[in-house]
């Protein structure tokens, strides 16, 4: 840990991913034999195999299915390639080398990728009853879902040569202007009473226990992103734009309907649960803000003090090896399946826990492919935020390593559900601190650090949510400029946050670092839907529901398998209903209920 500020803290040894699970180095022969087979392999592929599909499934399935087995193979080879390139690449994304061969094996996937593109397009030709009839064949049969899931897509897929092209586009469009986003985050530093940091340490400051250093830190990230505002106004046209044209072309009629079709939900459940969460707006945000802003002796926060620590309680430091134990003693009392495969992440190297200069920002983890394993990014700092982070991702690596049986096609699970293992982890955790609390003063503390956990994932992900529609039903009028972009963020930001929260001159510019508008559109609202998921399921759970833990394994390891109706039934729960969403706001408006009654 090379940053001023980061140094100095005292949280004892932390892991750093072990990459050579994947790949022993970037010039390894191993890669480079990947590489060549699978470029040989794609073409073999595209030799036997194009322009017969559908003849295949009328006259022959076992054959049909043989070849979709060796597409799945390709595609297993080419997720470990481009998941190396990209852990490598994140875990310093200022190093030139990396960079270049990041942009290298894009490049290279992206050529061996337009071999296979007529795989999916021309399964998704196939006529319905010939395709359905084919599944019939137990070998086909296996790999239903996959092939429902791609003929959903079939009335938005374009013709052979437009999707060739869009595909051969992406390394030269829209994944330069990602790769440029991150890049220019990570070469930022913000100075804060005379220390220059990188933004992870800066965004930490905004919960230190001193109003100054808060203040201070905020200003800095508004300086620097002010001064860079031309760029990322830039970037988000024309990001935005690209994706106008690419649903224009395939026929989607709202802006975030690609992303719905994606998730597999439907439009409305998503727009049922925005109405759900901003209906709340009053009862949750609004209300802990008021009360927060008393418990800080002030009349209204400014927005630096949203996450400030409590004053009877400033914020200790927990060490790595304290983290782990709080987070596998919470999974382990819930299931020891749990906390043996998470421990896997600590013994084997599977997490880089460390702030680095060129490290990117914020945490993931990263599922890789099935025949390796998954990789956790963090940037820990030793606050209570960033043990339940930990709990969160470790989550969706254990959510990721049961799901690795379904096979490279049907592993993968929609963002909407791929949210539940990771919220349900952080609840977990939460819920064990919060049962070994000392006393009313430390239990306040917790209730108050969770309740701010789930408005920043449900009412500031919702807000995010807002905000980009805003954005992208705008620029479908013309170019943003920065004032107008800054204008709707402080609307969204005004309306979710309330009126004890102040919104400081110099906010209007905090929505350019949020990656998630860059890297993943519309991706946001998938924290709110799981959070109200967990939330309704951690009810059922404490219910003492009878095979609860094994009905929950068995939805992780469906993968993309199960819609999340099928999911949820075994629970009785249903995504559909109003009542549902309710449910999971509800648990919000409990705790801040708790905390009301312990200033009576």
């Amino acid at each position: 840990m090379t940053d001023a500020t980061a140094a100095k803290l005292d949280l004892g040894p932390m892991p750093e991913w072990q990459l050579s699970d994947l790949y022993p180095a970037a010039d390894s022969p191993e890669l480079k034999h990947d590489l060549e087979t699978a470029a040989a392999g794609a073409q073999t592929l595209k030799a036997q195999v194009q322009g017969k599909l559908a003849g295949l499934a009328a006259s022959n399935p076992k054959a049909m299915a043989t070849a979709i087995r060796d597409y799945e193979k390709l595609h297993d080879t080419l997720g470990r390639i481009g998941s190396y390139a990209g852990l490598l690449y994140f875990g310093d994304t200022a190093n030139p080398v990396n960079a270049k061969f990041f942009g290298d094996m894009q490049e290279r996937l992206t050529n061996i990728g337009t071999d296979l593109l007529f795989f999916t397009l021309e399964l998704n030709r196939i006529d319905d009853t010939v395709i359905e009839t084919a599944m019939a064949e137990p070998s086909l049969g296996h790999y239903r879902p996959w092939i429902e899931d791609l003929r959903r897509e079939k009335p938005y897929q374009l013709d052979d040569k437009l999707e060739e092209l869009f595909h051969e586009k992406y390394q030269t469009g829209r994944g330069s202007w990602n790769r440029l986003f991150d890049e220019t985050m990570t070469g930022l530093t913000f100075e804060v009473d005379g220390e220059e940091l990188s933004l992870e340490p800066t965004l930490n400051l905004l919960s230190n226990p001193a109003e100054p250093k808060r203040r201070a830190a905020s200003e800095a990230v508004a300086e620097v992103l002010q001064d860079n505002i031309r760029l990322f106004t830039l970037i988000t046209n024309t990001l935005a734009k690209d994706k106008e044209i690419s649903d224009r072309w395939r026929g989607f009629k709202d802006v975030a309907d690609a992303r719905h079709l994606s998730n597999a939900v439907e439009p409305e459940v998503v727009a049922a649960l925005v109405e759900a969460v901003r209906a709340k707006y009053p009862a949750t945000a609004h209300r802990y803000y008021a009360m927060k802003a008393k418990w800080l002796g002030m009349d209204k926060l400014s927005h630096w003090d949203r996450n400030a620590p409590l004053p009877d309680r400033p914020e200790r430091l927990i060490g790595w090896t304290e983290a782990r134990a709080t987070v596998l003693g919470a999974y382990r009392s819930f299931a020891p399946e749990m906390a043996d495969i998470a421990g896997e992440f600590f013994d084997k190297n599977w997490i880089d826990a460390p702030v680095r200069p060129g490290k990117r920002s914020g945490a993931f983890a990263h599922p890789t492919v099935p025949s390796a394993h998954p990789y956790v990014l963090l940037n820990y700092q030793g606050k209570a935020r960033d043990v339940m982070t930990l709990a969160h991702e470790l989550g969706h690596g254990v959510h990721q390593v049961l799901a690795n049986a379904q096979g490279p096609l049907m592993a993968p699970t929609p963002l909407t559900l791929a949210e539940t293992a990771s919220v349900f982890g952080e609840m977990l955790t939460f819920k064990a601190l919060l049962a070994a609390a000392p006393d009313k003063r430390e239990r306040k503390a917790l209730i108050a650090s969770k309740v701010e956990d789930m408005i920043n994932t449900v009412v500031r992900q919702i807000a995010f949510y807002s905000f980009e529609r805003k954005v992208h039903l705008a620029r479908k009028e013309g170019e943003l400029t920065a004032d107008a972009l800054g204008k709707m963020w402080m609307e969204v930001q005004a309306e979710s946050l309330g009126p004890s929260v102040v919104l400081q001159p110099g906010y209007e510019s905090f929505w350019a670092y949020i990656p998630h508008f860059i890297h993943s559109p519309f991706y946001v609202y998938a924290y709110a839907f799981g959070d109200c998921l967990v939330n309704s399921l951690y009810a059922v759970y404490e219910k003492a529901d009878k095979g609860f833990v094994e009905k929950y394994f068995a939805m992780l390891k469906a993968g993309g398998t199960k819609h999340h109706k099928e999911l949820l039934a075994p629970f009785g729960l249903d995504a559909s209903k109003p009542e549902f969403w309710q449910m999971g706001l509800s648990v919000i408006e409990r705790l801040i209920d708790e905390l009301e009654s312990m200033e009576a």
